[in-house]
């Protein structure tokens, strides 16, 4: 499972940082005339990659070859039809600013370094968000809809009831969403330290177990993390070691009880509750066929599958394409499966149990990254996101605080087991249909 920031698709260092000027109103500072020029041409670069040496500077083509740009180039194109121009938006100094990027059907916003010396090369170019230019939550629909693949999509508004559907497409179809079950793993620290169960500084010992990739891979048997610091890394950033450290610190049995506390129509899908470990290694194990004896295997069988041979093979042992090679694995099977209805439910559980001061921990982690576009979030009051990806999957899921004080959900997924599906594409129509859906 790959890490999903949809707001920060990164296409270059961040060579921003050494000409960072004073603060300044953003009206007060103009352009260099080598700026402008490079944005002007930044409009054929992202079309045919000709001028590529010429254009980019020697420290960002060593970080970024043109077999590696060319790729991302070629998905913003595939997901978003051709470059029409490029627009300076705003400067912090002469040499460092933000472009308005057009493609025929979305605006990408971008940070742009040009070097200050000749022949004033770009050394750094950051796409921040990208935009679909569709105007209506129908027009969002019906492009979902036409994505190859199968998709799902809701609009809520939340209340004192049950939630009320705004806009659907598909929302009781189960989906596998990637990260976004981590949704989950939360409700059950809310629930514990809700409860008095637990509490957000309670203190968790590294006890040297095997973890996936993340911030904790590395820290040595002993040290201790805050369940505050493991949730705001689970969903800030969706770090897949603080999330496995979580489940175990809550206990399997917990979350799975959670399911049908929270809504999810279908549970036992989602029994034995993986981490993403245990994903992993059924996902990316070959020898002994550990996928197709847990796919055979009944809800007990599973279990004991998980507790003794999925926990003793090691990690070494996943195979180093699984992922990278941009191909769908089991996605129908082997995943955690929620409908945008599920999610829906979720969320609402989320917002009606963290409405007092003692949640105000919980809602502090849903914040921290909003996941959709920066003129889509200021449209809220408050945005709390989680989503998750993989080849073939894609999910992000929302909920959201009118600045009239009304809430609401916004859901999507995307899933095609047979190829991989568009990050890019799929997150543009989420967060235009954020900006759209706003009262």
């Amino acid at each position: 499972m790959r890490l999903l920031l949809p707001c920060l698709l990164v296409l270059a260092p961040a060579a921003a940082d050494a000409q960072t000027a004073p603060a300044a109103p953003a009206a007060a500072i103009a352009p260099a005339p080598a700026f402008e020029a490079r944005a002007k041409e930044l409009t054929t670069l992202l079309t045919d990659l000709a001028g590529y040496d010429g254009f980019f500077s020697p420290s960002f083509r060593a970080a970024i070859p043109r077999d590696k740009f060319e790729p991302l180039r070629a998905s913003l194109v595939e997901a978003n039809g051709p470059v029409t121009g490029v627009r300076v938006d705003t400067m912090t100094s002469p040499w460092l600013g933000t472009l308005e990027i057009d493609y025929r059907d979305a605006v990408a916003m971008a940070t742009m370094v040009v070097d200050s010396a000749a022949p004033h090369q770009v050394s750094g170019l950051r796409i921040t968000s990208v935009a679909s230019r569709v105007s209506s939550i129908d027009a969002v629909s019906a492009a979902l809809r036409a994505l190859h693949g199968n998709t799902g999509f809701a609009l809520a508004k939340l209340g004192a009831g049950a939630p009320r559907l705004l806009a659907s497409h598909q929302p009781d179809r189960p989906f596998a969403i990637g990260s976004a079950f981590k949704l989950i793993i939360l409700a059950e620290l809310v629930r514990a330290t809700n409860a008095g169960e637990r509490k957000w500084d309670d203190m968790v010992t590294l006890d040297g177990s095997e973890l996936p990739g993340g911030g904790y891979t590395m820290k040595p048997r002993g040290a201790q993390v805050s369940l505050r610091e493991l949730a705001t890394q689970m969903i800030s950033i969706s770090d897949n070691s603080a999330t496995d450290i979580l489940l175990r610190t809550l206990g399997r049995e917990r979350v799975e009880a959670m399911l049908p506390v929270v809504g999810v129509k279908d549970p036992a899908r989602n029994r034995p509750f993986l981490g993403t470990l245990e994903m992993f290694k059924l996902k990316g194990i070959e020898a002994n066929d550990l996928a197709g004896r847990w796919l055979a295997a009944d809800e007990a069988g599973r279990r004991a599958l998980l507790d003794g041979e999925v926990a003793k093979t090691p990690m070494l042992l996943i195979r180093p394409t699984l992922f990278r090679d941009g191909k769908p694995v089991r996605i129908e099977q082997i995943e955690w499966f929620l409908s945008p209805a599920d999610l829906v439910r979720v969320m609402d559980w989320l917002r009606r149990n963290t409405e007092e001061p003692k949640g105000a921990d919980a809602r502090a982690v849903l914040s921290k990254n909003p996941g959709i576009t920066p003129a889509a979030a200021g449209k809220w009051q408050w945005v709390g996101y989680k989503g998750g990806s993989e080849p073939g999957v894609m999910n992000m899921t929302l909920l959201l605080a009118a600045k009239t004080g009304d809430w609401y959900v916004l859901t999507g997924s995307w899933n095609d087991p047979a190829q991989a599906v568009s990050e890019l594409r799929f997150a543009g129509l989420i967060s235009r249909a954020a900006e759209l859906a706003a009262p």
